[in-house]
C-alpha cells in the first residue's frame, strides 16, 4: 500500500513565501509608523511644550534635537550590533526601550527630564528603522522588489506626516501635550509581539567587534557641532564655550577619520564613500532631512505663535505636505526600480527648493492659499527624495554589511534633521536678538533661505550622482569589497 502526501507545490509555496514578506514588511513598517509620528507629534505640541515650561526657542531645539542628535550617535552602532547579535533580537529591545522612553515623557516634570527622556526614546529608536531596514534588504533580495518595498515602507512616512500633525492636535488640545507620547505605547508592544512571532531571526556571516574609538569620536562631533549651533546666538559666536566646541567638533572630525581609516572593522566604512552615488546618498540624505526639520520647525512655531491657530488646526493645515508625501513615494519607488533614481530625485530637489523659496517671504497676513500651494510642493519633493536615497545607499553593498550601510542613510537623515533645525533655530534667535522689532515670520525669512539651499544641494547631487561616471565608481567599490567579504565568509 503506498501513501501519498500532498506536498504544497511551487506555486502555493511562492504565495506562502510572498506572503511572509509582505507580513515582515508590514512589521517593519510599524516601527517606522511609530518613530514617525512620534517626530510630527512632537513639532505640533512644542508651542504647548514652551507655555508651560516657560521654555526659550533654544529649549524648544533642544526638545528635538536631543532626540535625533543621539538616534544619529547611535544608529550605526545599532545596525552593526544587529549584524553581529541578531536583527529581530536588536528590532524588539529597540522597541521595549522606544516605548519605555515614551511613558517616561509623558511624565515628565520639567523641560531637562523632557529632555533626557527624549534621549532614552532614541537610544531606542536607534534599533528600529536602520535594523528594520536591514531585516527587509535581507527579505527582498531581488533589485527591482526590494526597490519597491523600500517605496511601501518609505510612504509610511506619508501616513505618519498625515496621521501626526491631526492626532497631536487633537490630543495637545483635549488632553495636553503629554498624551502624545502614549500613541507609542499600544503601537509599540503590538509590534514586539508580531516580530517576535514572525520576523526569523537573522545575523550577518561574518560577526563584527564595536569601534569604541569610532562611535565616542561620532558622539563627540555630532553633539559639540550641535551644541555649538544651538547655544552660539545666545552665549556670543566668539564666546570661549562656543569656540571651544566648533573646536572640538573639527578635531573630532580629524580623528575620526584618521581612527577609521587605520581600524580593522570600523565603525564607518570609509571604502564605501569610494562611490558616488553612496557617497551622493548621503549628501542628499542629509539635505533633504535639514530641509523637512527646518520646514516642521519653522511652520508649527509661525502657526500657532503668529497666526494664533490651535494645535488641531495647524495640524489640519499641513496636512497637503502630508498627502503628497504619502502618496508619492510608492510612486517613487516603482521609478527607482524601473528607471533608477534620477527622475525622482531632480523632482525631489527642484520642489523642495521652489517650496521654500515660496515662504522666504512669510508673514503675519500671507494667504492661506499660498501656504497651502507651498505645503503641497513641499510634500512632493519628499515624498520623492525617500525611495531613491535608501536605494541608492544599500545597492552594490555587500549583504553581509546591509545593515551597517542602511544605518548610514539613516545617521545621515537623522543628523540632516538635527542640524537642520540647529541651524534655522539659531538663525531666527540670532534675528529677534539683532532687532526687537521683528515678528517671528520675518526673523525666520532667513532660515527659509537655507532650506531653499538644501533643496538646491539634492538636486545638484542627484544629477551627479546619476551619470555613467558615478555608476562606474559604485562598480569598482563594490568590486574592491565584495571579494574580501566573500573570502572571509568562506573562512
Amino acid at each position: 500500500m503506498t501513501i501519498e502526501v500532498a506536498v504544497p507545490g511551487p506555486t502555493v509555496m511562492d504565495e506562502l513565501s510572498r506572503r511572509r514578506r509582505v507580513g515582515i514588511l508590514l512589521i517593519c513598517s510599524m516601527s517606522l509608523l511609530m518613530v514617525g509620528l512620534d517626530v510630527t507629534i512632537v513639532n505640533v505640541a512644542l508651542p504647548s511644550i514652551g507655555r508651560d515650561f516657560h521654555a526659550p526657542l533654544s529649549g524648544l531645539q533642544w526638545t528635538v534635537d536631543a532626540y535625533t542628535l543621539v538616534l544619529a550617535s547611535l544608529l550605526m552602532l545599532s545596525g552593526s550590533t544587529a549584524d553581529r547579535l541578531g536583527r529581530r533580537r536588536t528590532f524588539v529591545i529597540g522597541l521595549l526601550t522606544f516605548s519605555a522612553g515614551s511613558l517616561l515623557c509623558s511624565l515628565a516634570p520639567n523641560l531637562t527630564l523632557l529632555i533626557v527622556f527624549r534621549m532614552v526614546q532614541a537610544v531606542g529608536g536607534s534599533m528600529l528603522n536602520p535594523v528594520a531596514m536591514s531585516i527587509i534588504t535581507n527579505t527582498f533580495t531581488i533589485p527591482r522588489e526590494r526597490a519597491q518595498a523600500i517605496g511601501v515602507w518609505a510612504a509610511v512616512v506619508g501616513v505618519a506626516m498625515a496621521l501626526g500633525p491631526v492626532l497631536g492636535g487633537v490630543l495637545v488640545t483635549s488632553v495636553g501635550w503629554r498624551s502624545i507620547f502614549w500613541i507609542n505605547l499600544p503601537v509599540g508592544l503590538a509590534a514586539v509581539i508580531l516580530a517576535r512571532r514572525y520576523i526569523p531571526e537573522s545575523k550577518a556571516p561574518v560577526a563584527r567587534r564595536v569601534d569604541v574609538p569610532g562611535q565616542v569620536l561620532v558622539i563627540a562631533l555630532l553633539t559639540s557641532l550641535t551644541y555649538a549651533i544651538i547655544e552660539a546666538p545666545t552665549r556670543g559666536w566668539s564666546s570661549p564655550l562656543i569656540m571651544g566646541a566648533f573646536a572640538l567638533a573639527a578635531v573630532s572630525l580629524v580623528a575620526l577619520l584618521i581612527c577609521e581609516h587605520r581600524a580593522l572593522e570600523p565603525l564607518i566604512d570609509l571604502r564605501f564613500f569610494r562611490s558616488l552615488p553612496f557617497s551622493s546618498a548621503a549628501v542628499i540624505a542629509i539635505a533633504a532631512f535639514a530641509a523637512l526639520g527646518g520646514f516642521l520647525f519653522l511652520n508649527t512655531l509661525y502657526l500657532q505663535d503668529v497666526r494664533g491657530l490651535s494645535p488641531l488646526a495647524a495640524g489640519i493645515d499641513t496636512l497637503p505636505l502630508a498627502a503628497m508625501t504619502m502618496l508619492l513615494a510608492p510612486v517613487s519607488g516603482r521609478i527607482v526600480g524601473r528607471r533608477g533614481g534620477r527622475i525622482p530625485l531632480v523632482i525631489a530637489g527642484a520642489a523642495l527648493a521652489v517650496s521654500c523659496l515660496m515662504l522666504v517671504g512669510l508673514s503675519a497676513v500671507t494667504p492661506f492659499s499660498w501656504l497651502f500651494t507651498a505645503y503641497v510642493v513641499f510634500g512632493i519633493g519628499f515624498g520623492f527624495v525617500n525611495a531613491p536615497i535608501t536605494n541608492t545607499a544599500v545597492s552594490g553593498m555587500p549583504r553581509a554589511q546591509a545593515g551597517v550601510a542602511a544605518a548610514i542613510a539613516s545617521t545621515s537623515r537623522q543628523v540632516g534633521q538635527t542640524l537642520g533645525v540647529a541651524v534655522v533655530g539659531s538663525l531666527v534667535t540670532a534675528s529677534l536678538q539683532a532687532g526687537n522689532h521683528l515678528d517671528f515670520a520675518v526673523a525666520s525669512r532667513a532660515g527659509w533661505w537655507v532650506l531653499a539651499g538644501c533643496g538646491a544641494a539634492v538636486l545638484l547631487s542627484g544629477l551627479v550622482a546619476t551619470t555613467p561616471w558615478a555608476r562606474e565608481t559604485a562598480r569598482r567599490t563594490a568590486e574592491s569589497i565584495n571579494p574580501e567579504f566573500l573570502e572571509r565568509n568562506a573562512a
